[in-house]
This record gives structure tokens, C-alpha cells and sequence, in this order.
């Protein structure tokens, strides 16, 4: 017989190998060169062997009534390295222009130390009313005494997912104290997590804060036997109130998110409480009506006219149409993989009655954000936020679809409290023990039951390289193009104005108060053929009227180059014939230059 030793080496061993093919994989991928498919084609072989490894190891883990949950808590921190670290530890950059813009926003806080108004800032002034995540980080910038947020913004995938895990495990165990549920719902959730919300930004931290409203009020807001709740102490009001007040003056679509969430929460007997919905409307409403004020006032007409369309609001992308293979492959393996979660959610509904019947608020939880198709098309990303929002539900049936029956916490109790009120009861005869179940033997262990839902979970970890890393190309700024863009921003007066084909390149957004912007490919499509058609004469003419001492800068890059190409604007060569056309114009003059793109200024007029 195995000593102790044997079972601590067992699930000991896949994850260590796991881990050493990964360290592999990170030292022989080379990122200097990507293409259409992004980090998929630049990964070392070994990565996805380490991937396989990892999810086998995973499995026959999870499964073994003898493993201590410790190792299952293992196995998934392995995954979030796998997935969320890679790119931290590959790319010598942080990822996303909309991380670098975040960026530029807590800069903005720690230059002027307050919020400003939409008369001082523009559009950007929407960042200044919603401003509870970046001033975090701005505090949080200055306890750690770096220069800004970019030196750990690279970090940040792995951060928020790691936050995420306790609210999900604390909604999970609600519903029942299967521990292999527990983990293949939590290893199903990040597997399928492809969204890319977790980037610096502050729906990342919302998102967190939503899902553990959901936990304190499915854990400590549910009555008992369709009664009232019972009574609670006023430490989860005051945390309820808190958690809320932090979502509402973080983000705008995380607090209807979490409204809708906690009124199909009400659907229900045990949850019919509606402190937390009141809580919720009253502080939104509260934080529209004042601090958000200017920013809704401009912006209602637009919403008005999404409401209802549906059509539009689902339409989803690049913000035009992907081209090229790797482009249109990652988007469908995108779609391919929420799809798969949502039928095996389906199917776990199904298969298991008395768990939809005890988890139904789970299960009204991640249909909720489906209305929200009908309010908003939220600048073409409502079906990624809705996709999102309904993963924690969606996960935890899906689990169910891939496991045998499920004990619920419903059940237990219940069995507990038999055995109990049996022991008590006088004269009662001893409940036999149930012997031991013999060891499978090994074909036993080949069933359908074993190896499918391992090929399930398989083929969603390898699936979500390509959904979440698919698009790198144009997520990816290297680090002569972060030195180029910010060559430009050390030398532009106040008042300047920066021209580029459109917003994808690091520090975009730096100096966004000093510095106005101007993306043609923004414009209608005849203004971009006439730009096409003779490059440098319309530049000139868009860029004239700059009033000194600002100046008017040309910037082109390859990031925008990515971006353009793989969203079926520009291709490379319209945009070379553009950099072609400046260069030989007397009107601009060359500023900067190096292998990521170029920087000119338009002369000043005589």
C-alpha cells in the first residue's frame, strides 16, 4: 500500500510539470514579430503542452474525494498564471490603449490633484465623474512611490482575476458543498473568461464588487423556507451600502448590471427582500442626479434612441469588420466558446433537477443581463458586457453538465439534521455505516463520464488562447513605439493638436488636457478616400488653424497600422502611401522616426 507520501506526489506532479513546460514556453517565445493571430502563433510549442498537462492534472484531482481542496485552489491559481500572466511576462509593454489611457487619466489626478469639469476637459470630462477607480489608483500610485501606474498595469489580468476568486467561491458554496462543483464551476469561469475585461481599467475591479454584492446577498439575504430574511446585523448593511456606493462611482454600466441582477433575485420566495434593490437604485439615482449629471444630459439622446434596438445593440466587433484569417479565427473562437458554456449551462439546468430547483437564484442571476440587449448598445460592446455578466451563473450550471449528481447545500443540511433528530431520539437503533465503495477498476475508469468532460475542459482552455491573446497584434505596442509617442507628447506646447489614423497607440490619451486629438479614420468614409486620394494636402488643410504656440503633429504607427488592417479600414499599403505622400511634402517636416512609425509637424504657414 502507497504511503502518505504517495498521495501528496500524485497531484503534485502534473502541476509541476505544468509549470516547467510554461517556464519553457515564456523563455522561447519570441513576440518581437506578431501576426494576424496574434500571441497564438508566437507561443513555444511546450506551452500547450503545459496547458494539457495542467487541465488533466486538474481533473483526475478535483475528482478524487481524497485530494484536500488545497490542491484544487492550486491547479486554478496555475491556470490564472497560464492565462493572465503570459502576456505580462512575454510583452515588454503593458497590453491595450485603453489600459495606457487609464493611465493617462490617474496621471491627469496626480498632476492636478482634483476633478476637473466637461468645460475644462471635453468628452474626457466623463473619467472626472465617474472618478472612483482611478482616484484609488492615483492614492495607491503614491503609497507605493512609483512614477505611475504603468509600472504594474501589466500585472493587472492576473490581480483582478485572483480578487474575483473569493466572491465566486462564497456565491458557489451558497448553493452547495460539493467541492468537484465548486471547482470545475470556478475553473469553467476563468476558462471562459475571455472578454478581456480584466485590464486596467475599472470595470475590472466593478466586476468584482458586483459579484460579491451577489455574495453577501445570496449568503445573508435569503429568508428561510419562503419567509421573511431573517434578522441581520448591521455589518452587512453597512458593507452592502459600501460595496454598491464604490460599483456606482466607479463605472456607469456595472450599477444597471447589478440592478437587474438583484430584481430577478426578488423572482424569487427565499430572496424576496428589497433592501438591497432600494439600496442600489438610490445610490445610482443619486450619483446620476449630481456628479454624473453633465455627462448623462449630453449623452440621453443617444441612449433614448438604443433603447429598443436590438439589432443594433447586439452588433459586435472591432468597431468595423474583422479581416484576415486570424482576425475572423479568434473571433469565432470567441463565439465558440461562450456558446459551448452557455448550452453546457443549458444542459446542466436540465440534467439536474434539484439543483436548478435549489439554485434557481443562480440561475435567474446569469439570465439577467439579457434585457440589457434592449437598453444600450454600450459603443458596440453590450454583448461582450452581458456575455460577461452571465458567466459566474453560467459556469456553475455548466459544471453541472459535466459532473455526475450534485449534492446541494439544500440537501445536506436537511441530511444532516435527519441524522441529528435519529441520534437524539430514544431507543433508536444505531444507522449503519456505509461501507467503503471498492476501487474502480480500470475500465470502470474509462467511461464516457471520465474522459468527455476532460475533452470539454480541454478544449476550453485551448480555446481561450486564441479568444483572449487572438488580437495581440493590435493590443501590443512595442517599446520604440512607447518611446516615439512619448518623444511627442515631451515637446508639444499647450494647444497642440495630434493627427493619426486612429486611437490605437500607447499614451494616446497622455496630456489629454493640454493636447486635443483627431483620428480620421473617425470620419465619414468620403473624407477618408479624399485623405487616400491626395494624403498630404488634406492632412495640411485638416490640420491648419492650430493657433501658436501649439503645433499640429502627424503620427503613425504600427499599432494603428494593426488596427486599421485587421478592422478592414486602411490596408498597409494605403497607409505607406499616406507616410509616403507627407514625407515628400514641403508642408511637414520629419520629427522622429524608428521602426515603429513615424512622428512629423506641419510647418507654420508664411
Amino acid at each position: 500500500m502507497p504511503g502518505p507520501w504517495y498521495g501528496r506526489v500524485v497531484p503534485l506532479l502534473p502541476l509541476l510539470v505544468a509549470l516547467v513546460l510554461w517556464a519553457y514556453a515564456l523563455r522561447h517565445t519570441d513576440v518581437s514579430d506578431l501576426d494576424d493571430f496574434g500571441l497564438v502563433s508566437a507561443l513555444h510549442p511546450t506551452f500547450w503542452a503545459g496547458l494539457v498537462t495542467l487541465t488533466a492534472g486538474f481533473w483526475f484531482t478535483v475528482r478524487d474525494p481524497r485530494r484536500r481542496q488545497g490542491w484544487s485552489l492550486a491547479y486554478v491559481i496555475g491556470l490564472l498564471l497560464m492565462e493572465r500572466a503570459t502576456q505580462a511576462l512575454v510583452y515588454p509593454t503593458p497590453l491595450y490603449a485603453w489600459a495606457w489611457k487609464h493611465d493617462a487619466v490617474v496621471d491627469h489626478l496626480l498632476t492636478h490633484g482634483g476633478l476637473r469639469t466637461e468645460a475644462q476637459l471635453g468628452d474626457l470630462a466623463v473619467y472626472d465623474q465617474w472618478p472612483g477607480f482611478f482616484a484609488a489608483q492615483a492614492a495607491l500610485v503614491r503609497l507605493l512611490g512609483v512614477d505611475g501606474t504603468a509600472v504594474y498595469m501589466a500585472w493587472w489580468p492576473l490581480v483582478s482575476s485572483l480578487m474575483l476568486l473569493l466572491p465566486l467561491l462564497l456565491v458557489y458554496r451558497t448553493f452547495t458543498t460539493d467541492r468537484r462543483m465548486i471547482w470545475t464551476a470556478v475553473w469553467l469561469f476563468y476558462a471562459a473568461n475571455w472578454v478581456g475585461q480584466d485590464y486596467f481599467s475599472p470595470q475590472s475591479v466593478a466586476f468584482v464588487l458586483h459579484v460579491g454584492v451577489l455574495a453577501v446577498v445570496l449568503r445573508r439575504y435569503g429568508g428561510r423556507r419562503g419567509g421573511p430574511g431573517p434578522h441581520r446585523p448591521l455589518v452587512w448593511t453597512v458593507l452592502l451600502t459600501l460595496l454598491v456606493t464604490t460599483i456606482v462611482v466607479s463605472h456607469q454600466l456595472t450599477p444597471g448590471m447589478l440592478v437587474v441582477s438583484l430584481l430577478a433575485l426578488c423572482l424569487t420566495r427565499r430572496y424576496r427582500d428589497w433592501a438591497p434593490v432600494a439600496t442600489a437604485v438610490v445610490v445610482f439615482l443619486a450619483w446620476c442626479l449630481t456628479a454624473a449629471l453633465p455627462f448623462l444630459s449630453a449623452a440621453m439622446p443617444d441612449m433614448i434612441r438604443s433603447v429598443g434596438d436590438v439589432g443594433g445593440n447586439v452588433e459586435a466587433g472591432y468597431g468595423t469588420t474583422p479581416t484576415g484569417t486570424g482576425a475572423v479565427a479568434s473571433s469565432w473562437a470567441a463565439r465558440l466558446l461562450s456558446g459551448s458554456v452557455l448550452l453546457l449551462a443549458a444542459l446542466g439546468a436540465l440534467r439536474q433537477p434539484v439543483l436548478r430547483y435549489r439554485a434557481m437564484p443562480l440561475l435567474l442571476v446569469a439570465a439577467a443581463p439579457l434585457p440589457m440587449f434592449v437598453a444600450s448598445s454600450y459603443g458596440s460592446e453590450m454583448i461582450f458586457r452581458v456575455l460577461m455578466f452571465m458567466l459566474p451563473g453560467a459556469a456553475f450550471f455548466a459544471a453541472a453538465a459535466l459532473l455526475p449528481k450534485v449534492r446541494t447545500l439544500a440537501a445536506d443540511l436537511a441530511g444532516l439534521a435527519a441524522r441529528e433528530a435519529a441520534t437524539r431520539r430514544p431507543g433508536a437503533p444505531a444507522r449503519p455505516t456505509t461501507a467503503p465503495r471498492p476501487a474502480r477498476s480500470l475500465p470502470a475508469r474509462l467511461r464516457l463520464g471520465v474522459w468527455v468532460p476532460l475533452l470539454a475542459l480541454l478544449a476550453g482552455v485551448l480555446v481561450f488562447v486564441p479568444a483572449y491573446s487572438g488580437k495581440d497584434r493590435i493590443s501590443y505596442f512595442p517599446p520604440q513605439e512607447v518611446a516615439l509617442v512619448r518623444h511627442l507628447f515631451d515637446q508639444a506646447p499647450d494647444g497642440s493638436l495630434v493627427v493619426a489614423a486612429n486611437r490605437n497607440y500607447p499614451l494616446a490619451y497622455d496630456a489629454y488636457w493640454r493636447v486635443d486629438h483627431y483620428w480620421f479614420l473617425d470620419d465619414g468614409r468620403a473624407h477618408v478616400d479624399r485623405i487616400v486620394r491626395d494624403p498630404a494636402a488634406t492632412l495640411a488643410r485638416d490640420m491648419a488653424g492650430v493657433e501658436p504656440p501649439g503645433r499640429a503633429y502627424l503620427l503613425l504607427t504600427r499599432g494603428q497600422v494593426a488596427d486599421s488592417e485587421m478592422n478592414g479600414q486602411l490596408g498597409a499599403a494605403q497607409l505607406d502611401r499616406i507616410r509616403g505622400s507627407v514625407a515628400a511634402s514641403p508642408s511637414f517636416r520629419l520629427v522622429d522616426e524608428n521602426d515603429a512609425g513615424v512622428l512629423y509637424v506641419l510647418r507654420p504657414a508664411d
